[in-house]
């Protein structure tokens, strides 16, 4: 039988929407048994648009396998009794509930602590608990623009957008999973657990930086902040004889290759180019000049001749069509499955290769609620106790 990174360890998965579940979905993945509990109106994410059947929304079916489901009503002395329960024989709680609404329901790390000293809490919210922005609800456009993220689109674009992806939440989310597993090394090793705060804001300004502080790394400044070859004018994919790519010679000895055999010795020799201390001040003319070049081959003779010359090349992967894609197809970062009540249904892989502990799906996505006997049973609840507390409807919103 194949052994997992994280076989015997327990996680509970008190999240929703986006960033939680999907740092519970990865841990999931690396073998842990991994128990969602969901309020009696479910996780909101099940209720997004397009879905097959009310629940099941696709956010919830791309960050909720390798999980089991348990439904409880913590307002209710069965549901957190139960909950405690769970919690007495956990390792990881991972949850975007604010510490006030915690302390409400008395479901606290303090308190937590208690029943379960190995008990590690990781607990993600806008912004830090000390901070007078502690108790503001906080979005992923929210925490785009307090980070400092739309302010480097703005100055690179001219308008303040968001990246069209709820990229806070995603990195949030890795880093609650590299957290929680450094804690767990920790509890390994003393038997102590400890609450892990991440505040989304200060994770993603921190993320922000590595390249963006620039000049303001320097006291006093040496220049202004932002990463200048990112946020040039021109630095985007390039339209080709017939379709999109990305076409990026990266250092002077890239460029000049690059010209050279797109026919274009003048540009290969251009003092604009030839060192970094040049190409700092000249990205946006590198730029055009690829763009301007770039109609005249095909995306797939782009891909010969730079494949040719070591120069960075990709064609644009059009998202429609990524299914049928041989590297997508060939890496199993998409494949077809079949879900007990969905049908058919595609599933993302997971990126990362093990030789020993392979991750990647064991179950899918449950409805809600699924497992809430099996787990109840476990916790040693009789039928008549099991009965009592799962005979009452599941509301289809909050």
């Amino acid at each position: 039988m194949t052994t997992t990174a994280l076989e015997g360890v327990r996680v509970i998965d008190l999240a929703t929407v986006v960033m939680g579940p999907y740092a519970a979905q990865i841990l999931g993945d690396l073998g842990a048994d991994v128990i969602k509990v969901e309020a009696p109106g479910g996780d909101s994410a099940r209720l997004a648009p397009p879905a097959r059947h009310p629940g099941m929304g696709h956010l919830a079916l791309n960050v909720n396998r390798n999980k089991r489901s348990v439904t409880l009503d913590l307002k209710s002395a069965d549901g957190k009794a139960a909950f405690r329960d769970l919690v007495a024989g956990a390792d990881i709680l991972i949850t975007n509930m604010r510490p006030g609404a915690l302390d409400r329901l008395g479901v606290s790390h303090a308190e937590l602590a208690e029943l379960n000293p190995r008990l590690i809490t990781c607990r993600a919210q806008g912004f830090r608990s000390d901070s007078d922005l502690a108790d503001r609800a906080a979005y992923d456009e929210i925490v785009q623009a307090a980070s400092g993220m739309t302010d480097i689109v703005r100055r690179a674009t001219g308008t303040p957008s968001y990246v069209p992806t709820v990229l806070a939440d995603k990195v949030c989310a890795l880093t609650i999973t590299y957290s929680v597993l450094a804690a767990l090394v920790h509890q390994r090793a003393t038997g102590r657990g400890q609450e892990i705060e991440v505040p989304m804001a200060d994770t993603m300004l921190a993320f922000t930086l590595v390249e963006h502080l620039s000049g303001h790394t320097f006291v006093p400044d040496e220049a202004s902040t932002g990463f200048h070859r990112s946020m040039a004018a021109g630095h985007a994919a390039v339209g080709t004889r017939d379709g999109w790519a990305c076409i990026l010679p990266y250092s002077p000895r890239n460029i000049a290759d690059f010209f050279t055999a797109a026919g274009r010795d003048d540009l290969a020799a251009d003092e604009r180019f030839v060192d970094r201390t040049q190409l700092s001040r000249h990205h946006e003319e590198l730029y055009a000049e690829i763009a301007a070049i770039a109609p005249t081959r095909t995306t797939e003779e782009w891909a010969d001749l730079c494949a040719e010359h070591s120069i960075p090349f990709a064609p644009v992967l059009d998202l429609e069509t990524a299914h049928e894609d041989p590297y997508v197809v060939g890496g199993g970062l998409l494949t077809e499955q079949e879900h007990p009540s969905e049908g058919g249904y595609r599933s993302i892989g997971f990126p990362v290769r093990f030789s020993e502990t392979p991750a990647g799906m064991r179950t899918p996505t449950p409805r809600q609620g699924d497992d809430t006997a099996d787990v109840l049973r476990e916790l040693g609840r009789t039928e008549d106790q099991i009965a009592a507390m799962t005979d009452r409807p599941i509301e289809e919103s909050r």
